[in-house]
C-alpha cells in the first residue's frame, strides 16, 4: 500500500516541543511578524537569530516519543511510506526514520541568503557567521518562512497523486497548502485518516478520524495496519 503521512506539530508535542496554534501555542506567546518572515530577518537578524537559536536549543533537548518510533517502523514495512513533516525539528529522523521531506525547513541547517547554499547549523547561529560557500555574513535557519514557497511541493504532489492512503498526524489543518493535502488525496481516490488530539480545522474532509494523544493513537493505527 502507497501511504503519504503528513505530520504537524502534534506528533512533537509529547517531547517537549511547543505546538503553534492552540490556546498557549508559540504563536500566542510572539508576534510571527517579528520572527517568521524574510521582512522581519531583514529588519532585526539578531532578533530572529535569538529566536531560532532559542528553539535549537529546545529541539536538541528533546527527544522522540512513541509516535515517532511508530512511524519510523511502519517506513521499514513491506507498505510504501512517504513521509511528510510541517515540523522543523529532527525527531523523525532521532526515531530511525529516512527521507523525510521537510516542506517547512529544519532547525538543525542553515541558509545563505545571498547565495542559496545549505549546511548543518550549529548549536547557536549568529549575524556574523559566514556562509561556508560564498562567505558572506548573510546566513539565516534554513526555515520556511511566512510568505515563502514550502520546500520539495513536487514531490510531496507526485505522492498524493498515486497515494491509497492520506494520513494527518497532529495536525492543525490552519496552514495552507498543508491543510489542502487531504482534499487533493481525495480526488485522486486515496482514503483519508485523521489522528490527532481534536478535531482540526479541516476535519470534516477526512473520511475517518481517530483522536488521543499521538503516543497512543498512532502506535495503535500503525500495529494495524501492520497485521
Amino acid at each position: 500500500m502507497k501511504i503519504v503521512i503528513l505530520t504537524g506539530a502534534g506528533v512533537s508535542a509529547e517531547s517537549g516541543m511547543g505546538t503553534f496554534r492552540d490556546e498557549n501555542g508559540l504563536w500566542t506567546q510572539v508576534d510571527i511578524e517579528e520572527v517568521a518572515t524574510p521582512e522581519a530577518f531583514a529588519r532585526n537578524p539578531a532578533k530572529v537569530h535569538a529566536f531560532y537559536n532559542a528553539r535549537r536549543a529546545n529541539c536538541l533537548a528533546a527527544a522522540p516519543n512513541a509516535a515517532h518510533f511508530a512511524l519510523a517502523e511502519l517506513q521499514r514495512s513491506a507498505h510504501e511510506v512517504t513521509l511528510v513533516t510541517q515540523n522543523i525539528d529532527h525527531l523523525h529522523e532521532l526515531a530511525g526514520s529516512e527521507h523525510v521531506i521537510h516542506m517547512h525547513g529544519e532547525i538543525m541547517r542553515a541558509l545563505c541568503v545571498d547565495c542559496g547554499h545549505h549546511w548543518d547549523a550549529p548549536a547557536v547561529m549568529a549575524v556574523e557567521d559566514p556562509c561556508p560557500s560564498c562567505t558572506a555574513a548573510r546566513t539565516r535557519p534554513d526555515i520556511v518562512w511566512f510568505g515563502e514557497m514550502p520546500y520539495q511541493m513536487a514531490r510531496i504532489e507526485a505522492a498524493l497523486a498515486v497515494a491509497d492512503l492520506f494520513v494527518a498526524v497532529g495536525t492543525s489543518g490552519a496552514v495552507y497548502p498543508a491543510a489542502g493535502f487531504v482534499r487533493m488525496a481525495d480526488a485522486m481516490g486515496a482514503d483519508t485518516l485523521e489522528l490527532n488530539l481534536a478535531p482540526s480545522d479541516v476535519a470534516s474532509d477526512f473520511a475517518d478520524a481517530r483522536y488521543g494523544v499521538a503516543s497512543e493513537v498512532v502506535p495503535a493505527w500503525v500495529a494495524e495496519v501492520m497485521r
